[in-house]
């Protein structure tokens, strides 16, 4: 493929906003973040960090995503000292190892030690940095920068414990990889960073929770993820956001890499927050690459959520299909916006980008953008978006077959998330988020009933 400075390397386009300007939506487009030590690279973060002010996005000209009532100055890294409580989520799960960080300490790894023998690691990404530095500085921010917006410096500065995994060439693994970010309570700042490294020809499972109980006033994830799937690397990823009802921001930025012939299925499930901003970017970056990048959200509340969800194609030719659906309940804002680009040289790209909304309440705003930005000739991308309601001729057809009416609602929202549900191949998995969905209905029951009636 020819050499090209893809226009996401200059700097982030700005509009007016109401208090300062607002950043828009970008993809990261490989952009990533030159090798130098681990100590220089927080340096240069911490600089931005301390520069930078608290970031604006603005949501395609409808609305703005802000942090200005966030104090940060009251928010502190909180350690603790390793424990077993750790296994508590994921007991009776099988697994095939698992990580848990709790605020801003690892406080629990797992890993059999057949895996371990065969050449597999599992460990916090600060003894990854000490013990497996080759590894490390190959891949740490390779596709991540580090001076985007405040936050994002502050998660490359001030990370601590973060997760490490490493699984070698042609190793196939049934069992999941769970990594577990636990926010304990209000007050904590937790900056995280997990690393994960697919070799050639391998497949594995992985999934990350982020998770919190009701905390009392304000908290902050700030966190960054890498996935890279060497040639021929497969890969299911699953990752389950639930910050509880209390005060978590949560400002994340994810990024996968897949190379030639590898591929990837990977499902966000974003279910609770006070705010999320995640930009998912998934970029084929070999030919013979291929994905399916799934996506469910669910907000409630006086929730805010944002979602930026890029579909990147490097070379060619190569497949891609994503398909997400959402939510909004209560007084709750909710925006995803989806953005296909394919580079000049990624000929014979086949993708599709599609959306899928459910509005459940009269004071509930909910926005889905999809967009397509080509640079190439010879392929195929399309992209589509509905924001629907609860369909009253539906709920009457339940009726008459014996349901009450709340049970034809939860029937039919959980119905609406089914079909990316059960593409997780995970019965474990599944009945995890199809029972979070199911007490969001149930919390959201009276409010859900008096827009279905006032319709």
């Amino acid at each position: 493929m020819p050499e090209t400075t893809p226009p996401e390397t200059t700097p982030a386009p700005r509009k007016a906003g109401t208090a300062r300007e607002a950043t828009l939506n970008y993809a990261l487009a490989g952009s990533g973040t030159e090798r130098m030590p681990l100590a220089d690279s927080r340096a240069l973060a911490l600089a931005a960090y301390e520069r930078l002010p608290l970031p604006n996005w603005r949501r395609s000209g409808f609305w703005t995503t802000s942090l200005e009532q966030l104090d940060l100055d009251a928010l502190e890294i909180r350690t603790h000292s390793p424990d077993a409580k750790g296994q508590q989520f994921l007991a009776g799960t099988p697994s095939a190892g698992v990580l848990v960080q709790r605020d801003g300490s690892v406080v629990y790894t797992q890993l059999g030690a057949d895996l371990a023998q065969r050449g597999v690691i599992l460990c916090s990404l600060e003894e990854a940095a000490k013990d497996h530095p080759q590894l490390f500085d190959r891949y740490y921010l390779r596709r991540l920068r580090l001076d985007r917006h405040k936050l994002e410096a502050a998660s490359a500065a001030l990370w601590s414990g973060g997760a490490f995994l490493y699984v070698p060439p042609g190793l196939q693994i049934a069992e999941p990889f769970q990594i577990v970010y636990e926010i304990s309570e209000g007050g904590t700042a937790q900056y995280a960073h997990t690393l994960a490294i697919a070799d050639h020809g391998s497949d594995l499972r992985l999934r990350e929770y982020g998770l919190a109980e009701q905390i009392d006033g304000d908290a902050l994830h700030a966190g960054q993820f890498e996935l890279y799937l060497e040639d021929g690397a497969r890969c299911r990823l699953a990752q389950v956001v639930d910050w509880g009802q209390g005060g978590v921001h949560d400002v994340s930025t994810s990024v996968v890499e897949v190379a030639r012939d590898a591929y990837c299925h990977w499902l966000p499930a974003l279910l609770g927050g006070a705010l999320i901003h995640h930009h998912d970017e998934l970029a084929v970056a070999g030919a013979g690459g291929d994905m399916a990048f799934r996506g469910i959200f669910f907000a409630e509340r006086d929730e805010h959520l944002d979602v930026f969800a890029v579909d990147l194609h490097e070379t060619g030719p190569s497949g891609g299909d994503v398909h997400w659906r959402g939510a909004a309940t209560g007084e709750s804002h909710a925006s995803f916006e989806g953005l296909i680009q394919i580079h000049p040289g990624a000929q014979q790209t086949h993708t599709y980008l599609q959306i899928h909304t459910m509005l459940l309440s009269a004071e509930a705003e909910l926005d889905a953008i999809p967009s397509v930005l080509v640079g190439a000739d010879d392929v195929s991308a399309s992209h589509g978006g509905t924001v629907g309601e609860l369909d009253e001729a539906l709920i009457f057809y339940m009726q008459t077959r014996g349901l009450t009416r709340p049970q034809a609602v939860r029937v039919i929202v959980e119905g609406f998330f089914e079909p990316l549900i059960v593409q997780l191949d995970d019965p474990a998995l599944e009945a995890l988020i199809r029972e979070k969905i199911g007490a969001k209905l149930a919390s959201a029951a009276a409010d859900i009933e008096r827009y279905a009636l006032a319709r």
